[in-house]
């Protein structure tokens, strides 16, 4: 299997067939969004992509995991069907940049991918045989369970190439403002900068850079603060240096997820 996800011959055909017929619009009822925020010393970020500089402020960049369960996530040519279709687990490790000629935190950033982490062996396989820009890594064990009240996150790579994490959250009283303090106007300012884009960047297997268009209509008076309710572990972040103590943390009930588009930059 391993083999056939990395043939060369495959991608350069899937990559052909593409250009004349785009891939198809897939939709998903995305719920349970907990996104987990940290600042990172820019010197471990990689570099942006052409046209775009990282999000500094103080020689940090924002870094978030993302993770949400899915809806029926599929073609929207499915229709009703698509709710035939299985809802997987998904956490999205991601950094953020923004336009050369964009002001800081004025406009809406595009994230670049770190790690894109699913608990669906079928999703994995196809999303790498199929997408540049969603290469993902699958668990061994993956549980999120998060609602009003608080709740989980647990990712075990096993023997496989996914990052680790174990996190809690609780309800929080309002948005951590001392984390936004000085690179954003309030604490909303910064949860409407990491949570709202439009196009995300990726790097594919061969090193080509793609760009995704999404649909992501988070409305925002639902947003839920959330705070750390227990030690989070993720060895990924830790090697960086992070406090992982100090995290920016909310919550999105619900929210309908669509990708526009793909293609190479």
């Amino acid at each position: 299997m391993q083999r056939l996800l990395a043939c060369r011959h495959l991608t350069a055909a899937r990559r052909a067939l593409t250009r004349v017929l785009p891939v198809p619009a897939l939709i998903s009822d995305v719920r349970e969004v907990v996104y987990l925020s940290w600042w990172v010393e820019v010197r471990h970020a990689p570099p942006p992509p052409p046209g775009h500089r990282l999000f500094v402020h103080d020689g940090r960049t924002p870094y978030t995991i993302l993770t949400y369960r899915h809806g029926h996530f599929g073609p929207a040519l499915a229709g009703p069907l698509r709710g035939l279709l299985p809802s997987p687990l998904q956490s999205n490790w991601r950094w953020y940049v923004v336009r050369d000629d964009a002001a800081d935190g004025a406009t809406a950033p595009r994230v670049l991918f770190d790690r894109n982490v699913i608990d669906s062996a079928v999703h994995a396989v196809g999303a790498r045989l199929w997408s540049d820009a969603m290469q993902p890594h699958l668990a061994a064990r993956f549980e999120h369970a998060v609602g009003a009240d608080g709740g989980h996150t647990l990712i075990v790579p096993g023997q496989g190439s996914a990052p680790a994490l174990q996190a809690q959250v609780r309800p929080a009283a309002g948005l951590a403002a001392a984390w936004a303090a000085g690179a954003f106007a309030d604490a909303r300012q910064a949860m409407t900068f990491l949570a709202c884009q439009e196009a995300a960047f990726a790097v594919a297997a061969d090193g080509r850079l793609a760009l995704t268009h999404i649909d992501l209509p988070i409305a925002l008076a639902e947003v839920q603060p959330l705070q750390l309710a227990a030690a989070v572990a993720c060895p990924h972040l830790a090697a960086m240096g992070v406090d992982l103590a100090d995290a920016f943390c909310f919550r999105v009930p619900q929210v309908p997820f669509r990708v526009v588009s793909e293609r190479l930059v």
